[in-house]
């Protein structure tokens, strides 16, 4: 009896302690415990014990971390064979990130004060920005920034971004009164005879 009360008490144990706790005290000190913090405790993060997500949290703790401290944002292109090179890097590394596909003058503007010229691909990677595509400085900012490794994640598969669709010619009807005048020299409106 002793023994199934205490492979009981076990195995209840050994559950209990599949759950990690993340959280910060009044003292701005981090702990990690396997214990539900304090009603006082600030940032409480669940973990789980084998550094994989809590259920209900999505992405890895130091994933989450990374795209907070250092949101990837990369700088496109149509039709541009390494920029797709560079989506294929972060795809494969499994990485969430934001691409602006640079087709309109809002969009290069954005760029070029972000980069400081219009070179695609370009990243930025929290404040750290690298114009062009090569694979090997990609990987160092990103590693720098604490992203994980490729083959540590599931690969993605963001597709390159649609262009949005041109702005349709406003038909004749739509025209106001004083382009009328302007395009007939006499008065216009929607009840002038025509």
């Amino acid at each position: 009896m002793r023994s199934l009360i205490f492979l009981t008490l076990l195995g209840t144990a050994i559950a209990a302690s599949a759950q990690l706790y993340r959280w910060t005290d009044e003292n701005g000190r981090v702990h990690i415990t396997d214990v539900p913090p304090p009603p006082s405790a600030r940032n409480v993060q669940p973990l789980a014990a084998s550094g994989a997500p809590a259920a209900g949290t999505g992405l890895p703790y130091a994933l989450q971390l990374a795209v907070k401290n250092a949101p990837v944002t990369l700088y496109t292109a149509p039709d541009c064979p390494p920029c797709g090179e560079a989506r294929a890097l972060l795809n494969a590394r499994g990485l969430p990130f934001r691409e602006i596909s640079v087709v309109d003058e809002q969009q290069a503007e954005e760029l070029k004060k972000t980069v400081g010229s219009l070179s695609v691909p370009s990243i930025r990677v929290g404040s750290s920005v690298q114009k062009g595509y090569e694979q090997g400085l990609y990987d160092a900012l990103l590693d720098g920034a604490g992203y994980p490794r490729a083959g540590l994640l599931p690969p993605r598969s963001q597709a390159e971004p649609k262009p949005a669709p041109a702005a349709a010619p406003k038909p004749p009807a739509e025209q106001s009164a004083a382009e009328d005048e302007e395009d007939t020299g006499r008065p216009g409106g929607p009840y002038v005879p025509r």
